[in-house]
């Protein structure tokens, strides 16, 4: 009789416990740094110098079997990205925005930079357990993004200029993710599928159609 109230209490914690662990949820904050490489240059478009990117925010992460090591991640973040290069954006006296080729020997800095708001979907698969901490994934997935900052700056000949809220840009970008590795980091790719220039953004008479190749790392916590 006096055995029988411990072992109920003790079976109810476990089922406790049981049922806690069975909510668990994983990786809803991230933090990623990448090299932009951009794609589909115009002829003579050259990259110089590093160009990067910083990306963080929070995937709220919705297990969708028993298992929860199958599920959709959505979220919002905040992605910061420079690219360095050879081509000059100038804005002339009617504000409209000129494009051309400039050699490296004249420049010691050219750049653009745009600042995002992110919103990413992630279909995710890991191999990971309630007692699990360190676990292989694969999410694969779709992002889009909302330009809130955009600026060139130049330091060269024949003057150094910042330009700010570059209107030749386009305000959306969007592409598609890939994220795999165990434990906390991992190979993260951004592939972007639309124009960083908007179609009325010409250089000789031809659309600056480029985008970018987003590769680094990509951790994950909690």
């Amino acid at each position: 009789m006096l055995i029988s109230p411990w072992m109920s209490i003790s079976q109810n914690q476990e089922s406790l416990g049981e049922v806690l662990d069975s909510l668990y949820r994983e990786d809803q904050f991230y933090f990623g740094v990448t090299y932009n490489l951009v794609r589909s240059k115009p002829d003579g478009v050259a990259q110089t110098g590093f160009s990067s990117g910083f990306h963080f925010g929070f995937i709220r992460d919705f297990p969708v079997n028993k298992k929860r090591n199958l599920a959709i991640g959505i979220g919002l973040g905040y992605s910061t990205n420079s690219v360095n290069h050879n081509l000059l954006v100038q804005e002339n006296d009617a504000g409209a925005y000129n494009y051309e080729l400039v050699s490296t020997d004249q420049f010691t800095k050219n750049k653009f930079s745009l600042d995002l708001i992110e919103l990413p979907l992630e279909f995710r698969w890991r191999s990971s357990t309630p007692e699990s901490y360190k676990f292989w994934r694969i999410y694969a997935g779709f992002k889009i993004g909302y330009v809130i900052r955009s600026t060139v700056k130049y330091e060269g000949e024949p003057k150094d200029f910042k330009l700010k809220q570059v209107d030749s840009f386009n305000d959306f970008e969007y592409g598609l993710t890939l994220s795999a590795g165990y434990d906390k980091f991992n190979v993260h790719v951004y592939y972007t599928m639309n124009s960083i220039f908007d179609d009325n953004s010409l250089l000789d008479d031809q659309a600056i159609d480029m985008s970018t190749v987003k590769i680094g790392l990509m951790l994950y916590i909690l």
